[in-house]
C-alpha cells in the first residue's frame, strides 16, 4: 500500500480539464447571454473515460436520471508548464482528440441551485467517451474543423471550432496560471450548441471532419 500511495501522491500525475459555457449558442440555448468573462474550469475523474476506437455500447446509468450529449473538440498536453505564454500554446499540444461531455442534467440543475459543486454530474463512469489521438500534425487549423453528431442519423449538432469563444492559446494561458500543466493532460474546450437528452437504442454518430476528410469518430449505440 506504501508503493501505490507513493505513485499516487505525485505532482506531476496528468489531469482531465474541460471548459464550459464556451460557444456562444450554446450559452444561449442555456439561459445565458454571452460566455463569461474568465473561462469556466472543471474537472472529470479518469474513471468516466470511455475509449471508443471502434462501435461501442453505452449503458446508461440506473438511476433514470436526463443524461446530455455534449461533443466537444480536445487536446493533450505535451510537456509540462506553468504561467504559459499565449504565443506558445502549441508547444504545449501533443495531440487532439473527439469526445462526448456527458452530463446527468438532472444532478447539474440540483447542485447548481444550492450552490454546490456538480463534479457528480459530470465524472460518472462512462462519462467521457474519447476517440484515438490526432496528431498536431495531421491538424492544420484546430480552429477550421467541424464538429458534428448525428443521433439517429439526424444532426443534432454541428458546428465549426471557429465558434470557439476561448480559444486554445486563452485556455492554455489560463489554466497554467493556476495549476501546472503535465504531460498527458487532457483538455476538452467546450460544446456547441444543441445539446439534449439520449434514449435508450439511440444510435450517435459523432466525428470531426477537416473540410472533407474525418479525423476522428464515435460511434455508440445507447442501451
Amino acid at each position: 500500500m506504501e508503493e501505490l500511495f507513493k505513485k499516487i501522491v505525485n505532482p506531476n500525475n496528468p489531469k482531465i480539464l474541460a471548459v464550459g459555457k464556451n460557444y456562444v449558442k450554446h450559452v444561449q440555448e442555456m439561459g445565458g447571454e454571452e460566455p463569461p468573462k474568465e473561462p469556466v474550469i472543471f474537472q472529470k475523474p479518469f474513471t468516466s473515460i470511455f475509449l471508443v476506437d471502434k462501435p461501442q455500447v453505452l449503458k446508461l446509468p440506473e438511476l433514470g436520471h436526463e443524461i446530455h450529449h455534449e461533443i466537444e473538440l480536445g487536446f493533450m498536453i505535451s510537456k509540462q508548464g506553468k504561467n504559459i505564454k499565449k504565443e506558445d500554446w502549441y508547444d504545449y499540444v501533443g495531440g487532439y482528440f473527439l469526445a462526448l461531455d456527458l452530463t446527468d442534467r438532472e444532478l447539474q440543475a440540483h447542485f447548481k441551485k444550492q450552490g454546490f459543486p456538480w463534479d457528480l454530474s459530470k465524472g460518472q463512469d462512462l462519462f467521457f467517451p474519447i476517440s484515438n489521438l490526432i496528431g498536431k500534425e495531421k491538424i492544420q487549423d484546430p480552429y477550421n474543423l467541424t464538429l458534428e453528431l448525428r443521433i439517429n442519423d439526424k444532426i443534432v449538432q454541428q458546428d465549426k471550432t471557429s465558434s470557439m469563444y476561448y480559444k486554445i492559446a486563452d485556455l492554455i494561458c489560463y489554466i497554467s496560471k493556476f495549476m501546472t500543466l503535465n504531460p498527458g493532460d487532457l483538455v476538452l474546450t467546450g460544446t456547441p450548441h444543441g445539446v439534449g437528452p439520449l434514449k435508450q437504442n439511440d444510435q450517435l454518430n459523432g466525428i470531426l471532419k477537416q473540410d472533407d476528410t474525418i479525423l476522428a469518430r464515435i460511434d455508440l449505440q445507447i442501451q
